[in-house]
């Protein structure tokens, strides 16, 4: 990954019912991101506003995006990732299969090269998932 590479979209966080809320592809210069990705720019960029004092708290940032506080904690999480596995994830293809729910154990392992391990099982199996569709 080198160079610098700047990602600008626009963020809606609607409520609605579960059914409504599709994951919508995001597209930029014809290529679309995967909604793990987003996640992740996500908690970046909310991390910024916290350390700017932008934003007061994690509460204010779910209040403020309309989501569970709970939620809002899941997608902060992934900052405990390794940062070669946050940069994989920010540049990755869309891989189906990959998204916050099976990187929670990852995250919650503190060891940096247990999680490098833990990932790279995740990315494998999908991986071989793909290969069989």
């Amino acid at each position: 990954m080198s160079g610098n590479q700047e990602v600008n979209y626009a963020l809606d966080f609607r409520a609605g019912k579960p059914c409504d809320r599709k994951p919508r592809e995001v597209e930029v210069a014809g290529c679309s991101i995967p909604r793990i990705a987003r996640l992740m720019a996500l908690a970046i960029r909310f991390e910024g506003l916290l350390r700017e004092k932008k934003i007061q708290d994690y509460a204010d940032l779910a209040r403020r995006g309309r989501v569970t506080r709970a939620r809002m904690t899941q997608i902060m999480k992934l900052l405990h990732l390794a940062p070669d596995i946050q940069e994989q994830i920010l540049f990755l293809s869309n891989i189906h299969g990959l998204n916050e729910r099976n990187l929670r154990p990852v995250v919650r392992q503190i060891e940096w090269d247990q999680q490098r391990r833990m990932f790279q099982k995740i990315m494998d199996r999908l991986d071989r998932a793909g290969d069989s569709s």
